[in-house]
């Protein structure tokens, strides 16, 4: 049974009137001049070759739709040669991309990953802005401009990435307190007909016998993948039965940008890197490891979900798809900034600060590349470099056991809420 507080309105004066208001343009201004710099960098100065790559596949693929041209078959020009690995439906959400010159399109989908950082900054950190009154927007403000530098955030606008709107569609739809506007599961529901990862969620739900967000979401997917069978028939059965099974479209398996437990293991795998691959013997292996990490992992959002650390549950639930899919390139690891909100809490327990700044730490860091440049000069332990080089694999499997630590092995009783109790403010309350 859910708590009242859950029902209960936002805090008056928190944004409301013009003092509000104030506060609301100061903090998106931080945000504004902290990604100054990296928009600068990524937007203005990056070579027409190289610029925002990643929107540019999203966009062809919606053109090739306009165009009545193979979605699957078509690849971006050079030097890339990138293809459409994405649903079908993604490429009818994508059409007003097509609409616009390209220049245009990547700087609307730069100003809507900002203002998707805001909300889901405004999400993740609710109870420790909620301690700043009317000021919170400022230090929501202050939170996203730090967070906008964290590698993930950062790649995210390098190559013009959708994973700001996966992660905001699935912070804002589990972590919302009472689902008023709409049922909880439909925005899971259609983040996983865009991009498949988010389809963890349904494992969670069933393993912690949320049957009803569960049936929300799956029948959302399969609505609106029905809908796009019948609009685009011979592309729906390309990616089900063709794309969906070759992930050597996603690029290099084996490299360093792929941090997920299969990549991992990849780089560790006498001949894994090689063109001839890792052998019979490498598959069993990924999948034992993936079923333990995926016990353990969701074993830990279940005991959250009990105490109502729905924010936490993204995070446990994001780091999982992170380690879990086959090939997770670093700006995928985006649920890192709900890692670090959700084990802040309120910012009132000191070993929860801790590890939220040694997690913050890390996502500034840019690990993975920092492991390569070990391994190639020699001069520091092979270990440390590979350690390096896989550092936000590690990152997740520590934010699991972390949350899991703090907030169920241990919690703070006297802030926890009652069991079933969602805590965190919906998200139009959240966003300032």
């Amino acid at each position: 049974m859910e708590s009242s507080r859950a029902d209960a309105p936002p805090r008056a004066g928190v944004a409301a009137g013009p003092g509000g208001r104030g506060w609301v343009l100061a903090g998106a201004l931080v945000l504004l001049v902290s990604a100054a710099p990296l928009v600068r960098y990524y937007l203005v100065r990056q070579p027409p070759e190289i610029w925002q790559v990643d929107l540019e596949v999203y966009r062809d693929g919606s053109v090739s739709v306009l165009l009545g041209r193979d979605v699957y078959a078509w690849l971006t020009g050079s030097p890339q040669w990138l293809p459409f690995t994405y649903p079908p439906f993604a490429t009818l959400l994508g059409m007003p991309l097509a609409l616009v010159p390209f220049r245009v399109a990547g700087w609307a989908w730069t100003g809507l990953q900002l203002w998707l950082l805001w909300v889901c900054t405004g999400v993740a950190f609710r109870p420790f802005l909620d301690r700043f009154g009317r000021r919170a927007p400022l230090l929501q403000g202050v939170v996203a401009g730090l967070l906008v530098w964290s590698l993930p955030v950062a790649e995210g606008i390098r190559f013009g990435q959708v994973n700001a709107v996966i992660v905001t569609l699935c912070l804002v739809d589990v972590a919302r307190r009472t689902p008023r506007t709409w049922p909880r599961g439909v925005l899971v529901g259609v983040a996983t007909a865009v991009k498949l990862t988010p389809g963890v969620f349904w494992v969670h739900w069933a393993v912690s016998r949320r049957w009803r967000p569960l049936a929300v979401s799956v029948a959302t997917t399969a609505a609106v993948t029905g809908l796009t069978l019948l609009l685009l028939p011979a592309a729906s059965a390309t990616f089900w039965t063709d794309a969906l099974l070759d992930p050597g479209r996603l690029g290099p398996n084996a490299g360093t940008s792929n941090q997920s437990l299969r990549g991992v293991l990849l780089r560790l795998w006498p001949g894994g890197s090689s063109v001839a691959g890792p052998g019979p013997g490498f598959t069993p292996v990924w999948v034992a490891v993936a079923l333990v990490v995926g016990v353990l992992g969701f074993a830990a959002a279940r005991g959250l979900e009990r105490r109502g650390e729905r924010v936490a549950v993204v995070a446990v639930v994001g780091m999982l798809a992170v380690l879990l899919s086959p090939v997770s390139w670093v700006h995928h690891v985006h649920w890192g900034i709900v890692v670090v909100g959700a084990l802040l809490g309120d910012g009132r327990r000191p070993a929860r600060v801790v590890a939220a700044v040694v997690a913050l730490g890390m996502l500034l860091c840019r690990l993975p590349w920092w492991g390569v440049t070990v391994l190639a000069d020699g001069d520091l332990p092979r270990w440390f470099g590979r350690l390096l080089q896989n550092g936000y694999a590690v990152f997740a499997l520590l934010a699991v056991a972390a949350l899991w630590w703090l907030l169920v092995r241990r919690p703070d009783d006297a802030q926890a809420p009652p069991v079933g109790s969602p805590v965190p403010q919906e998200a139009a309350g959240a966003v300032r």
